[in-house]
């Protein structure tokens, strides 16, 4: 049978199955990127802490209230960041509020084994990834991590930087625990002491939504505490590697300056409770003086797509790989990847960005779920044609597509999982 032949069967087969209606393959996103090894914040003197889960116990031991004998602190083996190794489990038996977290003391707080014991910190940036299992339900866990500054040895707070649910997606909801120049809480969570700086807009990535369960997601957040006596606080959140939620003219502390921000908890807690079984997972968690961005990848990095979901019985055929260098502003190619709208408070959230892409995969045929981008499994263009590697110190987004075994492929992925390239 000759290749014209075989062709057009291929066509009247697709043409035949897009008659019967027949639903293609789901459309999948790249699960993560192979991460550069070691992390260029593992050795910088900015950062405080990084924790790929993977170490040993006397690592975790590090943590406030740490007990590796607990059921709470599981690391998990069969999900993590990359190629490879553990990740901290975040379970949620049905009904129940959540069981996992990790809470992290330094600087000049006044319990617990912080680390960098008595420095103060005023400004700090902490990141993690955060991967749903496939198929999440019921919106998000209220509790997902926070900053604070703890003020005494019985947990009263001067201020707290949340970064909670909105329904599907992430807020942040700043608190100020000083009035007229002193620490008015007196205890922990002490909600009626506090004063809310304001929560809203959310972020418009839905973080939480079943379409967007199954793949590893790099949340960051920065706190600024204010100058003594001004508004000038701020706090900050980056979702993919794009802003996402902007808090200004923030007053945290008023005049107390006793203490810096000097704890972040990663948090389960559920207000409601979990409509289903499930779990989450964390991994890659780092806090610095400066920002942190998504993780580091080598110039030829390493991509892994989510398992191959398509209409019952069916099987992965191939599935195609781009990616894209982010770029300021629109023009010469570009792509608007995130648009900023209005939102039903009137606010506008996030960022514009614009991407331009530089690489894209042959076809990777068969059941295989990863792809090295490079000129032997692609070709780069752009910016980048003739190129055998990506460019230093760039910012990269992903996107891909996938075909069942009879032909019939996805719509294409949004651009995402940013990850960065070393300077």
């Amino acid at each position: 049978m000759n290749i014209f032949r075989l062709l057009l069967l291929a066509g009247i087969g697709l043409a035949w199955a897009a008659a019967a209606g027949e639903a293609g393959p789901e459309v999948p996103r790249i699960d993560s990127v192979d991460l550069l090894a070691p992390q260029p914040w593992k050795g910088d003197a900015a950062t405080i802490w990084y924790d790929d889960f993977d170490g040993a116990e006397a690592t975790q031991a590090q943590y406030h209230e740490y007990d590796h004998r607990s059921k709470d602190n599981v690391r998990a083996e069969d999900e993590f960041l990359g190629a490879g190794g553990k990740s901290l489990r975040i379970y949620y038996a049905k009904g129940s509020k959540g069981a996992g977290g990790r809470k992290l003391c330094f600087g000049d707080c006044p319990f617990g084994p912080p680390l960098r014991k008595g420095e103060k910190f005023e400004e700090l940036w902490w990141r993690i990834y955060v991967k749903h299992q496939y198929g999440w339900t019921g919106g998000g866990p209220a509790k997902m991590s926070r900053c604070t500054s703890f003020a005494s040895g019985n947990w009263t707070q001067a201020m707290i930087g949340h970064v909670w649910s909105s329904g599907e997606a992430l807020t942040l909801d700043p608190a100020s625990g000083v009035k007229e120049g002193k620490v008015v809480t007196t205890k922990y969570n002490d909600f009626p002491n506090l004063k809310w700086l304001g929560n809203k807009p959310a972020s418009p990535f839905k973080l939480h939504a079943t379409s967007e369960s199954g793949r590893w997601v790099c949340v960051e957040a920065r706190t600024k505490l204010n100058t003594p006596g001004q508004k000038d606080g701020a706090m900050q959140l980056w979702i993919d590697g794009l802003m996402q939620c902007d808090r200004k003219n923030l007053d945290f502390r008023g005049t107390w300056t006793e203490r810096g921000i000097n704890a972040i908890f990663l948090e389960a807690y559920w207000n409601e409770g979990s409509p289903v079984e499930q779990c989450r997972w964390y991994d890659d968690f780092a806090v610095s003086t400066k920002p942190l961005g998504p993780l580091v990848a080598p110039p030829n990095p390493v991509l892994r797509k989510t398992p191959f979901r398509g209409a019952e019985g069916s099987k992965q055929g191939a599935w195609e790989a781009q990616l894209a260098e982010r770029v300021e502003g629109a023009g010469d190619g570009a792509e608007a990847i995130f648009k900023r709208l209005p939102d039903e408070w009137g606010h506008q959230a996030g960022e514009d960005a614009w991407v331009r892409p530089v690489w894209a995969s042959k076809p990777v045929a068969g059941a295989g779920l990863t792809v090295t981008a490079d000129a032997a499994h692609g070709a780069f263009s752009g910016s980048l044609q003739g190129a055998e590697q990506l460019a230093p110190g760039k910012t990269y987004f992903c996107r891909c597509r996938q075909q069942d075994e009879r032909g019939r492929w996805s719509e294409w992925s949004p651009w995402h999982q940013a990850f960065q390239t070393s300077k």
